[in-house]
């Protein structure tokens, strides 16, 4: 019987990194549970993401999940440490993966890290990055208004461009060379973050090497499914199914898709 890999996030930024474990693992089953009744983390304490993070961990642990991937960049600062603790299966977040491929992209160790307000003040990038390289030289920039272009839909649209070029202009006159998209939201941004940069701005998607790291530790622990039959793969929002499912199929290309709607504690919004 499949055991599928868990996905947890604040809303749909995680399917940025579920698109590379589809591309990288075809045969695994996806359980992936989006809190976007609840979104964004970014500005609340980080008590209280901890406890929605334990909040949809125990969601998918009860529908037997074999590895927990947090999706979430504001979610793996608050409570990764205590989650992997805890839990007798592999768990793993988004912020030492996308601080190795950035130290891998920069030839002049200046690198910029755009977030939620949450992932940026508990500086968990920054000393991420020195604990593997000390010399490098961290910028870091906190974007709230990004989490909510994506959520509504409009990360294509004039708004958003604007948005973009609004919130990243304290980074256009530093020497960063490397920028870390330190939100799993963030990705369905990159083009308008690419170009507003410029082509000397290598622009890091912490989803891809997040995606090996999933696989390496599958191996590792002899959980790869290579059982090639279909594969129902299952989500949850606590929010717009319908809002949720267009954004999902957009970016997965995943034609019949199940939206299921879950109700997790006390779900009210900030705003």
């Amino acid at each position: 019987m499949k055991r599928a890999i868990g996905f947890i996030d604040s809303g749909v930024g995680g399917l940025t990194v579920v698109k590379e474990v589809l591309k990288q693992l075809p045969h695994e089953q996806i359980y992936y549970l989006g809190d976007t009744a609840r979104c964004p983390y970014g500005p609340r304490d980080s008590s209280e993401v901890n406890q929605f993070t334990w909040e949809m961990t125990n969601f998918l642990v009860d529908r037997n999940i074999k590895m927990l991937v947090i999706a979430c960049n504001t979610a793996t600062a608050a409570a990764l440490t205590d989650i992997r603790a805890t839990l007798d299966i592999p768990v793993i977040g988004v912020i030492q993966p996308g601080s190795r491929a950035a130290l891998k992209a920069t030839q002049n160790n200046r690198i910029g890290v755009l977030g939620t307000i949450g992932t940026v003040q508990s500086m968990a990038y920054p000393r991420a990055l020195k604990g593997l390289n000390r010399r490098v030289e961290v910028d870091s920039l906190a974007c709230p208004k990004f989490v909510s272009v994506v959520e509504s839909g409009e990360y294509k649209s004039a708004i958003a461009k604007k948005i973009v070029a609004e919130s990243l202009l304290p980074l256009k006159s530093t020497k960063i060379d490397t920028i870390i998209l330190g939100c799993t939201h963030y990705p369905l941004l990159k083009t308008l973050i690419e170009n507003f940069m410029g082509e000397h701005v290598a622009v890091i998607n912490s989803g891809e090497e997040t995606a090996s790291e999933v696989s390496a530790l599958l191996d590792y622990h002899d959980l790869l499914d290579k059982d090639d039959t279909d594969v129902a793969h299952r989500f949850f929002t606590t929010g717009s199914v319908s809002i949720f499912q267009d954004i999902a199929q957009d970016w997965l290309n995943i034609p019949e898709m199940l939206v299921e709607h879950i109700k997790l504690g006390n779900e009210k919004g900030v705003h």
